[in-house]
C-alpha cells in the first residue's frame, strides 16, 4: 500500500520543517503549507489522507479549515495542534470533523501513534470496500451486510485472510452465511478464476463422504462402475469449501488430516498417489472444542483447521442489519415475482426487529420471499408474515395455550419445530439438523402435534 500522504498547516515555519522532516524520514509522503488557504490549494489538486494543522492560523483559522476540508472530502483525517491551555479549541475542532489533537510543543513520539492509528483505520476501510467491490462486481452476498460493527470485525478478517493460503475455519450458526463468506474469501484472494468446490459433509451419508472428497477408483466398492474423481482433484488450484467438518467420521479425519499436513492422496481403491494444491476453508455450528473432550474430533486435525478463525455473529446479535437485510430482499423479490411492493409497514417491521431468528439470515430471506408472494398491496403488512412472527392479536397463540407442564412443552417444541422448516424452507433434513435432532425424531414429533 502506498504511504500515508499528510498535509502539514503551521505558519511556523521552524516548526513546520521540524514536522514535516520528521515525518519524511518516518516514510511518509509530505506536502507543507504556512496558511489554511495553501493547505486547501494543495488539497484540491492533490490526493491527501492526513491533515495535521494549527489551530491558530493566519486568516482562516483551524477550525474553519477544519470545516472546508470535510467539505472538500470528509475521508481526509484531520488531526489538530494546540497550545496545552487550549484544549476547549481541539475540542471544538473534533466536533467540526477533526479526527484527533496534539499538545504544543508536539511530542514526537505521540505524533507517531496518532498517525500509525489512521494507517491502520486506512488499511481496515481500504480492504474492507476491496473486498465489497470484489463481491458487487462478481455475486451479490446479502448475507454480508456490513451495517453492524461485529460484521465490519469478521469481514475485515476475512479480507486479510483472503490473500493468505493459511487455512480458515468459519464458525456460526446454520443460516448465518458461513458458505457465502467463504465464497468471499476466495473471490478477494489470488485463487479467485479458479474453482471454488463445496461440499456439505452433513447432507453426505458417511458412507459417500470419502469417496465425494478423495474420488475413487473402478470397482474400489458396490457400484463404483466408474473412476471419479472428488472434490479435492475438483477444487486443485482453487478453494475447496467443506461445510459442517465437525460431522466428519473419524476415519476420514485421519486422510483429511493428511491431505493438509503432505498435499496428498489416494482415491478409494486406487494406488497412485496424487498431489493437490488447494485452499481450505472449513465450517461448522458445532463447537469442536466438546467434540473433541467426547472423543468425536482430532485436536491435531483441529489446530491444522483453525489457523485463523471467523465468527459469524448470529443474526439476532446483530439488528442493526436486519433493515438492510429487508430492503435488499424487499428490492430482490419484488423484482423475481415480477411484484411492486415497495415497503414493510411499521408494525411488520417492529415484529421483524423483536423476532428471535433461529435460522438467522436464511429465515429472513423465506420470510420476505413469502411476505412479497402473499402481499395484496404494495406495502407487506402484519398479516402478511408467518403466524410465528406476526402474534396477530386475537389469533390463537400461547395466550389461549395450556399452561401445564405437558402442555407448555408441546407449545414450545410445536414453535421451534414451525420456526426450524419456516427457515429451512420445509427441509426437513436441514431443520432436523439445525434442531439438533434426527430426521426421523423430527417427522415423529410432526405427525404427533398434527403438523405439515
Amino acid at each position: 500500500m502506498n504511504p500515508l500522504s499528510v498535509l502539514v498547516v503551521d505558519d511556523e515555519l521552524s516548526q513546520l520543517g521540524v514536522l514535516s522532516g520528521y515525518l519524511r524520514k518516518q516514510g511518509y509522503r509530505v506536502f507543507p503549507a504556512g496558511e489554511a488557504e495553501k493547505a486547501l490549494e494543495i488539497a484540491r489538486g492533490n490526493l491527501i489522507d492526513a491533515v495535521l494543522t494549527d489551530m491558530r492560523l493566519p486568516g482562516m483559522s483551524g477550525i474553519e479549515l477544519v470545516k472546508e476540508l470535510n467539505r472538500l472530502n470528509p475521508d481526509i483525517a484531520v488531526v489538530v495542534m494546540t497550545a496545552y491551555g487550549s484544549i476547549g479549541d481541539a475540542v471544538a475542532a473534533m466536533k467540526a470533523g477533526a479526527e484527533d489533537y496534539l499538545t504544543k510543543p508536539v511530542d514526537l513520539d505521540q505524533l507517531t501513534l496518532v498517525l500509525n492509528k489512521l494507517v491502520l483505520k486506512k488499511n481496515i476501510l481500504a480492504e474492507n470496500e476491496r473486498l465489497k467491490q470484489t463481491l458487487a462486481s462478481r455475486f451479490q452476498f446479502p448475507a454480508l451486510v456490513l451495517g453492524s460493527p461485529a460484521m465490519q470485525e469478521a469481514v475485515n478478517l476475512a479480507a486479510r485472510a483472503a490473500e493468505s493460503k493459511a487455512t480458515v475455519l468459519i464458525r456460526g450458526e446454520s443460516g448465518t452465511g458461513k458458505e457465502v463468506l467463504a465464497r468471499a474469501i476466495h473471490l478477494a484472494g489470488p485463487r479467485k478464476d479458479m474453482p471454488f468446490i463445496a461440499v456439505n459433509v452433513g447432507a453426505l451419508p458417511e458412507t459417500l463422504l470419502e469417496s465425494e472428497l478423495f474420488g475413487h477408483e473402478k470397482g474400489a466398492f458396490t457400484g463404483a462402475d466408474r473412476q471419479r474423481q472428488g472434490r479435492f482433484e475438483l477444487a486443485d488450484s482453487g478453494t475447496l469449501f467443506i461445510d459442517e467438518v465437525g460431522d466428519i467420521p473419524m476415519q476420514a479425519q485421519v486422510k483429511l488430516l493428511r491431505v493438509i499436513q503432505e498435499k496428498s492422496f489416494e482415491r478409494l481403491g486406487g494406488r497412485e498417489t496424487l498431489k493437490t494444491d488447494v485452499r481450505l476453508i472449513a465450517a461448522t455450528h458445532q463447537p469442536l472444542e466438546t467434540r473433541i473432550q467426547d472423543g468425536l474430533f482430532r485436536e491435531d486435525l483441529f489446530y491444522r483447521l483453525n489457523v485463523i478463525c471467523i465468527r459469524i455473529p448470529p443474526l439476532r446479535e446483530r439488528r442493526e442489519d436486519i433493515q438492510l437485510l429487508v430492503d435488499h430482499f424487499l428490492r430482490r423479490f419484488s423484482e423475481e415475482e415480477g411484484r411492486e411492493v415497495r415497503t414493510v409497514s411499521r408494525e411488520a417491521m417492529d415484529q421483524l426487529m423483536k423476532h428471535g431468528y433461529p435460522g438467522n439470515v436464511r429465515e429472513l430471506e423465506n420470510i420476505i420471499q413469502r411476505a412479497v408472494v402473499l402481499s395484496r398491496t404494495d406495502v407487506i403488512g402484519l398479516e402478511d408474515l408467518p403466524f410465528h412472527v406476526r402474534a396477530l392479536p386475537g389469533e390463537p397463540g400461547e395466550k389461549d395455550a395450556d399452561l401445564s407442564l405437558a402442555g407448555q412443552v408441546k407449545n414450545l417444541e410445536t414453535k421451534l419445530i414451525r420456526e426450524a422448516l419456516s427457515a429451512s424452507g420445509g427441509n426437513q433434513s436441514e431443520a432436523a439438523r439445525s434442531l439438533g435432532i434426527s430426521e426421523r425424531h423430527l417427522r415423529y414429533r410432526m405427525k404427533k402435534y398434527g403438523l405439515k
